[in-house]
């Protein structure tokens, strides 16, 4: 016997709503797909008790392993249009995702730990129109994480940056 979240579940566990305990709503969001035996044991042995009490609310059905199994079926094969680039890597290589990088960086390495740099950061970022401006805060950036985190982490950046700008820029980050 398998257990399924019914909409009613799901509506509990969507924000904002609390209707149920703590220890409910966490064997509600544990429950999808698993055997009711499974989650029995939990909450010091009162799993089975609430899993009785959630599947009589209508928050959980019980199914059995022939509708599983159904479920699990593949669907029959779409033919799908099969237009990919000649190289994946390449088509990840683009000014905006290196950009994007540089401000995920910026909250990663300064957000906590220094609010104002990651705000000079954020707003070089920004401000820089040009390829050559976001390098330049790129550089400034990394040698930021030089001073905290050491030469290694920096380095880690510094090829990741280097993975998704176009090849041509690729080379001109400099170390």
């Amino acid at each position: 016997m398998f257990l399924r979240k019914t909409e009613k579940a799901r509506l509990e566990l969507s924000p904002g709503v609390r209707t149920l305990s703590l220890r409910e709503r966490s064997l509600l969001l544990l429950a999808e797909g698993k055997r009711a035996a499974e989650l029995h044991a939990l909450h010091n042995g009162m799993g089975a008790q609430l899993l009785d009490k959630l599947i009589a609310e209508g928050y959980l059905i019980v199914e059995t392993v022939e509708a599983v199994e159904v479920q699990l079926q593949p669907a029959p094969a779409v033919a799908q249009p099969t237009a990919k680039p000649a190289n994946s890597a390449q088509a990840l290589r683009s000014l905006p995702a290196a950009r994007m990088y540089l401000f995920d960086m910026c909250e990663r390495m300064f957000a906590r730990r220094d609010p104002a740099l990651a705000d000079t950061f954020r707003e070089a970022l920004r401000n820089a129109r040009d390829v050559e401006s976001m390098l330049r805060v790129g550089a400034a950036l990394i040698e930021e994480v030089v001073q905290l985190a050491g030469h290694e982490r920096a380095q880690t950046i510094r090829e990741r940056l280097k993975e998704l700008l176009p090849e041509e820029r690729a080379a001109s980050l400099s170390r």
